[in-house]
């Protein structure tokens, strides 16, 4: 269905008179819901009609290029003929992507481009050409004589399953997941004249096909002739169609290289009578559909040599020698075999897809990693001929950390320099070789309800914490730390916080997180030996906390590996002067659950990790605490109580444990089954009443991290220690007292409501972003339960530049920052940046937020 590619006269070039062109087809997508719109016709509306034209459905804007003769000048006329078209379509808020498929789709609302033309074919092909949705890149090769077309067109088939597995990036269909590298093949295959036009001995011959096809009311006219490879209908040349459209422009050139050079092969042999020996066709399909499942990941039939399958990569490393002596002639084979090389290593567009969906778990990346692919190629070509990206400059954010007022923050000045040198290509390159690390490293989490688990997210922009501020804020969480450890250890004992009037009683005792178990330790001591403190620094650059974490506070091990990654991905970071190591942050934290083991433990207090196992979220960072600790990481069922001392079972053998290092939720501690098949938390409270094992952190610290004594904790400071407090809070009003209740009711649309008892970004609802049901639904459960919310200002939080996968884009950003209490609280050096996604402030990963490392300055 391509009309439109002009083609110069003139005799015979330096290519052998094999002039290049290329028709794309490029899907229209809504920027915002990244589905596929109908909106083709808008942008068409602002292009030359020459070099830009409508196709069946009006989701689809084809480009043709000018006649090139040469490999460099097919580039520069794609990247221009993208670049012009992508200009127009994002000042209307659209993207293009030159993709197979695109997976948003809503069938409904794609209508087909309003000309008689197109309204017959949908008449006579229905849902056939209704589903249509998909994108190719067809290549055309000058060949003037129609006889030698024909001929050429048989002699090239054996090797289009490479071409289209070189090209295959269309792994979704209407959302799901096909199981195919290429899709948009198998969709195409349903037209009646599409594939292999079986054997032709001439023009004459083909024409007479055609005819017989129109004749038979199958098409209406020779241009609906959709074989693999054809004569074109309408221009002097040889025209592929098998290949989807590709969002990396050197795929495109690559293809078009190895198709010349299939051509200028053929031509010879036809030219010399050599024999021509066409593939069964039964296993040219075959070949077809193998392309098509696996793309540049599997295996694929090497035809015409054997119809044993073998890896692809070694496929096409096949053809491309075969060809060298007509690549050599062409003067095409350097700049061929360096971007198969560049092809290989990379891998396909559908396997880069996947990985996309994998570390989130969003179709909507996926969509973005192919806007981004496209633009990417659409910026420019460099001074060795390579794409030179856009996007990566510094942009305008009000209260940025490296970019505020779009002037480039001067610590950030040395990172901002190399990532605009590797481009957003090479960002998106080191992107995949994250994904290769952490997947290698087994650095994932999960979520509640799925099965699978995810990547880590981790974004390559590192954050930087000034030294001053880190100075500050150390001393800050250390004493904040030390008056919540002896709150709750006042708690749980006289309540003299009570009695002297700094806590109101109903705080603590309506609090769902007052625990019976909390009274266990009866012994004098640190009860927090691991704190987590989420800190936002505002607009202003002003610094408060907005939480506390007392129970099983996360992220020290993904601190670490981001730091790792970073190290691992971007060498060529350079490191500012004063940048804390995170090495030293696992013997901290060892140091400290030693110093808290109770005298029974002697002089070798032996420590183990509790985990609920590969089940748990946070599995990995448990594994990997553990294993840098050098102690055991065990689960409920190794452990079991002898005569008050707990001890764990390994290959029959039991050793004795004095300090647990709890990364379970206490229900499911309580209820879990021990070694003894005997539900392990009656046993396990006997040893904590003999004082024969610590609880690292104590059953019941999860009143410390309610929302409503946060409200209290710079009195609490005051109050226990004696100081002011050196870190600020966000006001937070009560609602669980009329007066404050009632200015909570009377502002919703202005404050932030928290369950008390919330975590992880649970049930938070932002009043200026709230739909007027949301407000609501909290304003009804305000009223209901009135001491199980707060409320909160909004605070301005900063944000910080990400890579989005075609530009730096800004993401607002908290930081968590960890404190280990043995006999003194000391901050541990690595600390965990958690990033929201586009358009939220809630960072949770849990609810699509991410992280990057963070350079503490020292």
């Amino acid at each position: 269905m391509t009309e439109s590619l002009s083609v110069a006269s003139g005799g015979a070039t330096a290519s052998h008179g094999l002039d290049l062109g290329v028709e794309e087809e490029l899907h229209v997508v809504d920027l915002v819901t990244r589905e596929l719109v109908p909106r083709a016709q808008e942008v068409l509306d602002q292009l030359d009609p020459t070099h830009f034209s409508a196709e069946l459905h009006r989701s689809v804007v084809e480009t043709n290029t000018p006649v090139a003769t040469t490999l460099d000048g097919l580039r520069d006329a794609i990247v221009e003929r993208r670049r012009t078209a992508i200009t127009v379509a994002e000042s209307l808020g659209l993207g293009l992507v030159a993709a197979g498929t695109v997976p948003l789709v809503d069938l409904e609302s794609l209508p087909v481009t309003p000309t008689s033309r197109y309204r017959r074919m949908l008449d006579d092909y229905q849902m056939l050409a209704r589903e249509q949705l998909i994108c190719g890149a067809q290549v055309h090769v000058g060949v003037p004589d129609r006889d030698e077309a024909v001929a050429v067109t048989q002699r090239v088939a054996s090797s289009l399953p490479v071409l289209l597995s070189l090209s295959t990036s269309s792994p979704y269909w209407m959302g799901e997941d096909s199981g195919y590298a290429s899709v948009r093949s198998l969709v195409w295959l349903r037209w009646p004249t599409a594939g292999d036009p079986g054997l032709l001995n001439s023009a004459a011959e083909f024409d007479e096909l055609v005819a017989d096809l129109i004749a038979s009311g199958t098409i209406t006219d020779p241009k609906m002739v959709y074989f693999d490879v054809r004569p074109s209908a309408h221009v002097p040349t040889v025209e592929l169609r098998v290949t989807d459209s590709s969002p990396d422009v050197d795929t495109v050139v690559l293809i078009a290289g190895l198709f010349r050079g299939l051509v200028l092969r053929a031509q010879q042999d036809y030219r010399a009578g050599r024999p021509f020996t066409p593939t069964r066709p039964p296993l040219h399909r075959a070949a077809m559909w193998r392309a098509a499942r696996s793309g540049l990941e599997g295996d694929l039939l090497d035809l015409p040599r054997s119809t044993q399958p073998v890896p692809a990569a070694i496929a096409v490393e096949r053809l491309i020698g075969d060809l060298r002596p007509q690549l050599e002639e062409l003067g095409d084979w350097e700049h061929v075999f360096d971007l198969s090389v560049h092809a290989l290593s990379r891998g396909s567009s559908a396997a880069r897809q996947r990985r996309a969906l994998a570390r989130r778990g969003r179709i909507s990346d996926v969509v973005d990693l192919m806007v981004a692919d496209t633009r990417g190629g659409a910026t420019g070509i460099g001074p060795e001929g390579q794409t030179v990206p856009a996007g990566l400059f510094p942009y305008v954010g009000t209260g940025d950390e490296a970019f505020a007022d779009g002037e480039t923050n001067p610590a950030y000045e040395g990172i901002v320099t190399v990532l605009s040198a590797l481009g957003s290509g090479g960002l998106r390159r080191r992107e995949d070789a994250r994904d290769d690390e952490q997947r290698s490293r087994g650095i994932t989490f999960s979520v509640a309800g799925e099965a699978a688990t995810r990547l880590f997210p981790f974004d390559l922009v590192p954050r930087i914490v000034p030294a001053a501020d880190w100075a500050a804020l150390r001393v800050g969480l250390v004493q904040r730390v030390r008056a919540l450890d002896l709150f709750i250890q006042d708690v749980y004992g006289d309540r003299n916080a009570v009695r002297d009037g700094i806590v109101p009683e109903w705080v603590l005792d309506g609090s769902p997180e007052l625990r019976p178990s909390g009274a266990l330790v009866t012994h004098e001591g640190v009860r927090a030996q691991v704190a987590g403190v989420d800190l936002v620094r505002d607009a202003d650059g002003r610094w408060c906390v907005l939480e506390d974490n007392l129970r099983v506070p996360s992220g020290i091990a993904y601190a670490m590996q981001n730091r790792r990654l970073t190290e691992a991905v971007l060498p060529e970071l350079p490191q500012p002067d004063g940048l804390i190591s995170v090495e030293r942050t696992p013997e901290m934290l060892r140091r400290a659950l030693l110093e808290s083991a109770r005298p029974a433990a002697g002089d070798d207090p032996r420590i183990v990790v509790l985990s609920q196992g590969p089940d748990d979220s946070a599995w990995f960072e448990h594994r990997m605490l553990a294993e840098d600790m050098g102690v055991p990481v065990v689960r409920s069922t190794e452990l079991f109580v002898d005569d008050s001392r707990v001890f764990r079972l390994r290959d029959g053998k039991r050793h004795p444990v004095d300090v647990i290092y709890l990364r379970m939720g206490e229900d499911s501690l309580v209820h879990s089954p021990g070694a003894d098949g005997m539900p392990l938390g009656p046993s396990l409270i006997t040893a904590l009443h003999a004082d024969t094992v610590v609880l690292a952190n104590a059953l019941g610290n999860g009143i410390g991290d309610d929302k409503a004594v946060y409200a209290y904790v710079p009195q609490l400071i005051e109050y226990y220690l004696g100081e002011k407090p050196l870190l600020a809070d966000v006001p937070t009003y009560l609602c669980g007292i009329p007066e404050q209740r009632a200015e909570v009711l009377d502002r919703l649309d202005q404050l932030v409501c928290k369950p008390v008892d919330g975590y992880g970004g649970d049930r938070i609802v932002i009043g200026p972003h709230a739909t007027p049901e949301d407000l609501a639904a909290v304003r009804r459960q305000i009223r209901t339960a009135p001491h199980r919310w707060v409320a909160q200002e909004v605070v301005q939080l900063s944000t910080h530049p990400v890579f989005d996968g075609h530009q730096l884009a800004p993401r607002h950003v908290d930081l968590r920052a960890f404190v280990f209490t043995g006999t003194e609280s000391v901050v541990a050096p690595a600390a965990l940046t958690r990033v929201a996604p586009a358009g939220s402030m809630i960072v949770n990963s849990s609810r699509g937020g991410g992280s990057k490392d963070t350079w503490l300055l020292g």
